[in-house]
């Protein structure tokens, strides 16, 4: 892989790793080579001498990025050319105010061609970047930005989405007023949303504009990298963190390069013909795809705001004005065209679309099947892939070579030791359970993109706690998986904290959600949880259901989603309890969050992270921590026996 990915770097290796050493003391991959995740983005290697910077395919015309606004209001084109000139002006700005190697540099920023030139421009310094979305809370992105204690915070001053628009300076000022104590921190750099007409910073201490910050630069626009050897850190990412503060997991700049090349050009055989629209904030991992795909060379699409508004049908367009090759979404997004009646196929001219890849949680079997019969046309493959933060990569992905099954990743990710080890084993020796029978994801060998370390765990503590400390010296993940005997491909079933688990039989929160998604319409969306408390002697099952407006939640709606799910799956699949809930948290990234409905109905208080979307939501479900009130409050109201009909019959009642 190393000699087919056609890197930019210097120097050489002895050997590729050392097969050796246990995987959890964090192995050195091609010890002895140098390189810049930016210069790799920017230029391509010469075919003769990796270290010779070339323009190969890159060339200064070409448009490397489009930039689009919310409903298509404001579409602009960015060269090849014109990015590296942007790159090398800020670039040239953070130099002569004294960032270097190491130093941490943030965004809370939109997807567009400021934040774009300043992930490059940090990184081609041998920094380190980390982004945040602008509709994260305050609370939130400083729980991330005093961990790493950034040199500089660039910022958007406006933020645009489902129609509106948002004044960002108030966020500004509490999040500079925040970093006050952090002696790294220098200030705030305000990038103008609506180029040409940046807002007014009088009132804001420690800010100026980035016209004002790139006259540091003094015009100089020249582009010098710092190589930096493989295993040095590039960017910082987040877990969720969704009850308590993220961890911050430091990403090497060569694993990440060699495993997007791997992913592109074998599982994705990407090049300079793709056009790539990955929809993202940049608070989730995904971002990243969006600017990974310029490594091959290809075009990438930026797009600020909402997909909805005002409907889905100006940002599917996008797909056939701008040729797009690959698609990112999510099941969510998939799910809201289908209870839509929406067939992208029938509206829009999508030959060129190549693969649709969705990723964030399980796609259900149903939206399978709706893809392929009404919603993308059959020459699109559908790439189902997992994988996430914690390795900024895949464990499970698609593969052009083989057949699309419903359910599942078609295959494991090339160069990864994925296996399936007992769940029930508590901790020790992990034992592999045969194709077809669930179990825990694992990793039981090294891999190149390994996160190097979370920032602020110099004694590796945090890190071997993570992901080390069941099985020793393999990597478990957190999710629960099954391996077709057949098709060898891999279903994805949930959380393995999350995994369901009555009388002794365990489950995926998927094998509901599927069953609610095809068959009930009238359900808007729903969180499937285990309860056990502190003396309880068996795990309980409880389904909260968000209903559509006009959809009745009854007795009989309740009967009826308790037969389907005892037909689809079995009797004991079927939920202890039913009841109705108005709200469900869910991450910025709208991801539906279920640990923390589970900590919170087994009877323990959590402390919510600024990663939730809507962290009020959680107070709803402390009442169900002593569920048998509630039934028999229910009982006595008239709402039937067992949680059949419903919980409470009022937000506020708690």
């Amino acid at each position: 892989m190393w000699e087919a990915a056609g890197l930019v770097y210097e120097g050489d290796f002895d050997e590729v790793v050392d097969t050796s050493t246990p995987m959890d003391s964090i192995p050195d991959w091609f010890r002895g080579t140098y390189l810049n995740f930016a210069e790799n983005i920017l230029y391509s290697a010469s075919p003769s001498n990796p270290s010779i910077r070339t323009t190969t395919y890159k060339e200064d015309s070409k448009i490397a990025a489009t930039e689009i606004r919310e409903g298509n209001t404001e579409v602009r084109n960015l060269t090849w050319g014109d990015l590296r000139r942007r790159v090398g002006v800020l670039s040239n700005a953070l130099r002569a105010q004294g960032v270097k190697k190491g130093d941490r540099v943030a965004v809370v920023a939109s997807t567009s061609f400021d934040t774009l030139t300043c992930f490059l421009a940090i990184v081609s310094l041998g920094g380190l970047f980390s982004s945040s979305s602008t509709d994260m809370g305050t609370k939130g992105i400083l729980e991330r930005l005093l961990q790493i204690k950034p040199a500089y915070v660039f910022i958007d001053d406006w933020a645009v989405y489902n129609g509106k628009t948002i004044d960002l300076r108030p966020k500004i000022r509490d999040i500079v007023d925040g970093l006050n104590g952090v002696a790294e921190f220098k200030g705030a750099v305000v990038q103008p949303r609506f180029p040409g007409n940046p807002a007014d910073l009088d009132g804001l201490s420690r800010a100026v504009t980035l016209d004002g910050f790139l006259k540091a630069a003094q015009g100089k626009d020249d582009l010098r990298f710092e190589r930096v050897a493989f295993k040095d850190p590039f960017v910082v990412v987040y877990s969720s963190g969704t009850t308590g503060v993220p961890k911050c997991i430091v990403h090497s700049t060569g694993g990440v390069l060699i495993s997007t090349m791997k992913e592109g050009k074998l599982h994705r055989d990407m090049g300079p013909e793709n056009v790539v629209l990955q929809y993202t904030t940049t608070g989730w991992i995904m971002y990243l795809v969006s600017v990974q795909c310029l490594l091959y060379g290809a075009r990438t699409l930026l797009y600020d705001g909402s997909p909805f508004t005002p409907s889905p049908s100006p940002f599917l367009s996008i797909l056939a004005t701008h040729h797009v090759t690959d698609f990112g979404t999510s099941p969510r997004f998939l799910h809201e065209l289908q209870k839509a009646s929406l067939s992208p196929r029938t509206l829009f001219d999508l030959s060129s679309l190549r693969t649709v890849i969705s990723t964030g949680m399980v796609l259900s079997s149903a939206l399978f099947e709706w893809f392929y019969d009404t919603g993308f046309p059959p020459h699109t493959q559908l790439c189902n892939i997992s994988g996430g933060t914690d390795l900024a990569g895949t464990f499970g992905g698609e593969c052009p070579l083989l057949p699309v099954h419903v359910g599942g990743t078609q295959a494991r990710s090339l160069g990864t030791k994925v296996e399936v080890y007992d769940s029930t084993i508590e901790s020790g020796s992990g034992r592999p359970v045969p194709d077809g029978v669930p179990g825990e994801l694992v990793a039981t060998a090294s891999f190149p993109n390994q996160p190097v370390s979370f920032w602020g765990d110099p004694s590796g503590a945090k890190y071997r706690a993570a992901y080390y400390a069941r099985f020793p010296h393999v990597w478990t993940h957190g999710d629960f998986i099954m391996v077709h005997p057949t098709t060898k491909q891999i279903f994805f079933l949930g959380r393995a904290d999350g995994v369901l688990n009555p009388s002794g039989v365990r489950f995926g929160s998927s094998d509901i959600y599927s069953v609610l998604e095809a068959h009930f319409p009238e359900v808007a969306d729903s969180v499937c949880v285990g309860q056990r408390r502190e003396g309880d002697a068996d795990e309980s099952v409880m389904l909260f259901l968000k209903m559509r407006e006009g959809g009745v939640f009854d007795g009989g709606l309740v009967g009826r989603v308790r037969a389907r799910i005892a037909e689809e799956r079995s009797r004991r699949h079927v939920p202890k309890y039913v009841f109705q809930t108005w709200d469900i948290p869910t991450t910025v990234n709208l991801k539906k969050v279920e640990l923390p409905v589970k900590h919170i109905v087994s009877g323990r208080v959590i402390k919510p992270s600024g990663t939730l979307a809507n962290p009020e939501s959680l107070d709803f479900y402390y009442q169900f921590a002593k569920v048998e009130e509630v039934v028999a409050r229910q009982k006595k109201e008239g709402g039937g026996a067992g949680g059949a009909a419903g919980g409470v019959k009022s937000k506020s009642k708690l």
